[in-house]
This record gives C-alpha cells, sequence and structure tokens, in this order.
C-alpha cells in the first residue's frame, strides 16, 4: 500500500470506528470523492476528540493549537507525520477546497473551549456556520456543485444538521458544561438554564423546543434546493445525509420534552429507510 493510500485508509478507519450517521451516505460516492470526504470527516472528528476528550480545557487548548498548527503545516507542503493531516491537505489539494473552511473548523472548536453558553441564535449561529457549515462548503467542493449558490446553501444545510445534533445530544452536552440553547430563547419561554441543569424540566421546554425544531426545518427548506445544484455523485450523497438527519430531527420532534433529559436514539433502520427514501425521492419527496 503507498503511503497516500495507508493515510487514506486510517481517515477510512476512524469512520469505521466512530459509527457516525454520514457512513452510508459517503459510502454512495465513487472511490475517489468517498476518500476525500473520509478524510475530511476524520480531520473534523480529530478536532472534536481534541476538545472533548481532554481532561481539562487547558489541555484542550494546548492540544489544538498543536493540532492546528500541524494542519497548517500539512497544507503549505511541509512534512508532516499525522496521516489523517497528510490526507487532509491531499483532499484539499486535489478538489481546490478554500482553506478558509478548514480555518473556520477550527475555530468552531475553539469556541467549545470559550463557549458554555450563547446569548442569542446569531452567537449561536456563527457557531453552527463555523463547525457545520464550514464543512458543508468544503464537502460540495468535493462531491462537484453547477451553481455557486450551492455554497450558501450548504452553509444551510450544516446549520440544519448541527441545530437537529444539538437537540439531539442536549443531556450529553450538560454531561460537558454546555448549554447551546439560547438564553434568549429560554426567557422567551419563561424557562431557564437552572431548571434545564437541574432537570426541571416544566411546560415552558416545550416552546423552547418547538422554536429550536422550527429554525431547523426552516434550515433544511432552505438547504433542500442544493440538490439541484450538485453532481450525480453528489446528489446521491447529499440526499442520504439529508435523508438521515431530517429522520433524527423527526426523532427529537416526536420525543417532545424528554429530549432535555434523554438523548433521542432513533433506529439504524429508521435512519436507513430515512436514507434510501430521500435518495429516491428527493429531499422534497417522501423522505
Amino acid at each position: 500500500m503507498s503511503s497516500l493510500a495507508a493515510d487514506h485508509a486510517a481517515c477510512a478507519d476512524t469512520l469505521r470506528r466512530a459509527g457516525s450517521s454520514f457512513a452510508l451516505p459517503i459510502r454512495l460516492l465513487p472511490p475517489a470523492k468517498r476518500r476525500g470526504t473520509t478524510a475530511l470527516y476524520a480531520f473534523c472528528r480529530r478536532a472534536d476528540d481534541i476538545v472533548d476528550d481532554a481532561p481539562d480545557g487547558s489541555t484542550a487548548a494546548v492540544g489544538l493549537d498543536t493540532f492546528a498548527a500541524a494542519t497548517h503545516d500539512a497544507l503549505t507542503g511541509v512534512a508532516c507525520a499525522d496521516p489523517v493531516l497528510r490526507a487532509l491537505a491531499d483532499t484539499v489539494r486535489r478538489y481546490a477546497i478554500p482553506t478558509a473552511c478548514i480555518d473556520e473548523i477550527l475555530a468552531g472548536c475553539r469556541m467549545d473551549l470559550a463557549e458554555r453558553r450563547y446569548a442569542t441564535f446569531a452567537q449561536l449561529e456563527t457557531y453552527c456556520g463555523r463547525v457545520a457549515g464550514a464543512v458543508g462548503v468544503a464537502a460540495i467542493h468535493i462531491w462537484g456543485f453547477t451553481d455557486p449558490e450551492a455554497v450558501e446553501r450548504a452553509r444551510d444545510c450544516g446549520l440544519a444538521f448541527q441545530l437537529t445534533n444539538i437537540l439531539r445530544d442536549i443531556p450529553e452536552d450538560l454531561g460537558r458544561g454546555r448549554i447551546y440553547l439560547p438564553d434568549e430563547d429560554l426567557a422567551a419561554a419563561g424557562a431557564t438554564a437552572a431548571d434545564l441543569v437541574a432537570g426541571r424540566i416544566g411546560p415552558a421546554f416545550t416552546a423552547v423546543a418547538r422554536t429550536e425544531i422550527a429554525r431547523a426545518e426552516a434550515a433544511y427548506a432552505r438547504a433542500a434546493v442544493m440538490d439541484r445544484m450538485l453532481t450525480t455523485a453528489g446528489r446521491c450523497a447529499f440526499r442520504s445525509m439529508f435523508g438521515v438527519y431530517r429522520s433524527i430531527l423527526a426523532a427529537v420532534r416526536r420525543a417532545g420534552p424528554a429530549i432535555f433529559t434523554t438523548r433521542v436514539r432513533p433506529s439504524r433502520g429508521r435512519l436507513v429507510a430515512a436514507a434510501l427514501a430521500t435518495l429516491a425521492f428527493g429531499p422534497g419527496g417522501r423522505g
């Protein structure tokens, strides 16, 4: 196996071990685009894990700074020991991914070190744009797109997916000391962060969930038009990812206020069915 092939194999191993919802959609891509998308995923996973798995904030900050420096070296052609970063650099060069996307992703991870709460939705939207919107823009450069508007729609898609993740993962994030639900939205519904932390989930939290679900649904609606802006290979991956994540949001909606105390876990069968339905009928169809 060549060195570059081994680098991409290391990324594929990262995706396999993560058990990500993205694994099935990525398989639908042609081999070269699959390798590139997997390298992008592995890079994002590595950055997230540095922040989430460190024993304390100082250790995470040092680890992320070291990783960011190594990323810069890899992207500028400096010798790098990390196979994931070598595979990322190959992908960025091969598909002309704007390096600003990589910088944004790392900036989003730094926000998780500095921000434990968000006062406004505008602030949360900035965070989502970095950790997810920038990933979407990078991904469509790998997949191929035919309309420049696809860049903004990719950002909408990232927002939709990240809001879905936030609603799915509320208890898990609380365990890490993070609350992504904006203070202004909690206050507007008559809820408080203190109630959320204490598990006092009264009727006001139903209104909070309704607000955030509506925002996610609006982002999905804006993102859906990207379907006609992608190449055929990219469209297949996009449709299946869209179906999977929209199915997770549907599970969040069904769970109601339980999302504030229990992580939503839709069955794999339901997710696969949603991916296949959206693949067949498109984002605006029966998916």
